[in-house]
């Protein structure tokens, strides 16, 4: 059985966490990006169908591509990001579920037969895996910063023009600046979210 996390860890991942509006200028190389991907990978998905698709956006050259996408308030935050994470879902992600999910033979026609079906799954799992890799991001010691406030159709046109992949959020990731933070906002209370039936 595990053990619940210490506050520290905790407050790293959550509590303390924030969003990041600005960060220092340390780059994030490709050793940090494929530990990201290793660690987020690994949350769960429905049927293990695994539909986010990422484009870590780094290069001067893709920086501009997205520049010209993101809505006005987000432009200096996101070009002051050391990466950008495109999370994105693959719309056929069910062509991988003989090999992702073996133990039920007829998954990938299910999907392939049923267009809503299919975008319903992509849409929610690539939203859940977006938000194991900010978890997965604070746990490497990285800082966070998912917005919307873009062009989806940009977007895609710019990073995924064959039409198979759908952008779904962004986040900005590096070591944050907290100079740039706003307030912390508040919570909601447990009694306003919870019913327990």
């Amino acid at each position: 059985m595990n053990a619940p996390l210490n506050d520290a860890a905790l407050d790293q991942l959550l509590r303390s966490a924030r969003t990041f509006n600005k960060f220092t200028d340390r780059p994030v190389d490709d050793t940090t990006l494929q530990q990201l991907y290793d660690l987020f990978k690994w949350g769960p998905t429905s049927m293990n169908c695994q539909p986010a698709r990422i484009v870590f956006v780094r290069s001067a050259e893709a920086k501009a591509q997205l520049k010209a996408t993101l809505a006005p308030g987000n432009v200096d935050k996101t070009m002051g990001a050391p990466v950008t994470a495109i999370i994105a879902q693959d719309t056929a992600f069910f062509d991988h579920l003989p090999t992702q999910f073996p133990v039920m033979p007829t998954a990938r026609d299910m999907f392939a037969g049923n267009a809503g079906l299919a975008a319903d799954t992509a849409f929610r799992n690539s939203s859940l895996q977006g938000a194991y890799l900010i978890l997965a991001a604070r746990a490497l010691g990285l800082d966070a910063g998912p917005m919307s406030g873009f062009n989806p159709a940009a977007v895609n046109e710019a990073f995924f023009p064959d039409g198979r992949f759908k952008v779904n959020f962004l986040v900005n990731l590096g070591w944050g600046d907290a100079s740039g933070n706003y307030p912390r906002g508040p919570r909601l209370a447990f009694e306003d979210v919870v019913r327990i039936a």
